[in-house]
């Protein structure tokens, strides 16, 4: 998710109507905000969407009086060029056509850390009659599914942006990114002991390879660029999330361990899982 550059794109000063533009992010298959849900439709069932092959965008803003709005679109290719625009630190006004909002829902389902300038506060708007209750991020005081899914992005984006840096050896570097768990690291989810929290990560490789056998909804597992030929993957499943490169081990994060990641080190049987994972993925078009 990008940071426009100009936070008022697409509003006139003193126009309660306008939209003023704060970022935006996409929903599709192979890329939707993972705290909606653990996949494609349960990300698009929390906004009362139909799960279109398609996708949506999601742009979020304030009216002229501060309120959150969260303006979903199907005109998916514009929101990918804001984006991607402000990815660049390039300016780029985001204005979708009327024609193409699908739906407008109160409040913000991700934090967000800007506001509009000379506009109240952001604030949730005022209820009507019939108005489903204000989107929200996650509190972050506690913890459940929604920040295991966040913790595992996390994961990813810091593990892709620190192994562009230092290179070496695949295992050992992969194994000091775990250095914040005390747990052990077992090997393709074997050799710890019977109890927590390394049941959780053997029911969570139990259940990818089921994944295999019985293709689960679209969007549980995704497959991004890693750099050379590797791809990164990120996976969920009932209580548990999963990022790893193809060419490396992976971490496991359980509902049932607050804060805490687990890593799989790389062993006989964990490649050729995330081979055919990967294999079966919704990657970005």
């Amino acid at each position: 998710m990008g940071e426009p550059e100009s936070a008022a794109n697409g509003a006139e000063d003193g126009d309660d109507d306008a939209l003023y533009v704060l970022t935006a992010a996409l929903l599709t298959p192979a890329q939707f905000p993972t705290v909606l849900g653990d996949d494609y439709p349960a990300a698009c069932a929390a906004l009362g969407l139909e799960p279109y092959a398609e996708g949506y965008g999601l742009v979020l803003g304030q009216d002229g009086g501060g309120a959150r709005w969260t303006v979903i679109v199907d005109d998916v290719s514009l929101v990918a060029v804001a984006i991607a625009s402000w990815d660049c630190g390039m300016e780029y006004d985001l204005s979708p056509d009327e024609r193409s909002v699908v739906s407008a829902l109160p409040g913000w389902p991700l934090a967000v850390a800007t506001a509009a300038p000379g506009v109240p506060a952001p604030h949730d708007p005022e209820p009507e009659e019939g108005d489903p209750a204000p989107l929200a991020p996650p509190d972050r005081g506690s913890w459940g599914p929604a920040h295991r899914r966040l913790g595992a992005d996390m994961v990813a984006l810091q593990w892709a942006e620190w192994r562009a840096q230092m290179g070496g050896d695949a295992d050992s570097d992969a194994a000091a990114a775990a250095g914040s768990t005390e747990a052990p690291e077992p090997t393709d989810g074997e050799g710890a002991g019977t109890t927590d929290p390394y049941d959780g990560v053997r029911r969570a490789l139990d259940e990818l390879s089921g994944y295999l056998q019985e293709a689960p909804p679209v969007g549980r597992v995704r497959s991004s660029f890693a750099g050379g030929e590797a791809r990164m993957l990120r996976a969920d499943g009932p209580g548990w999330s999963l990022v790893a490169r193809t060419d490396d081990m992976a971490f496991v994060l359980l509902d049932d361990e607050p804060n805490e990641v687990l890593p799989v080190t790389r062993g006989p049987k964990l490649p050729a899982l995330l081979e055919a994972l990967d294999a079966m993925a919704v990657r970005p078009s």
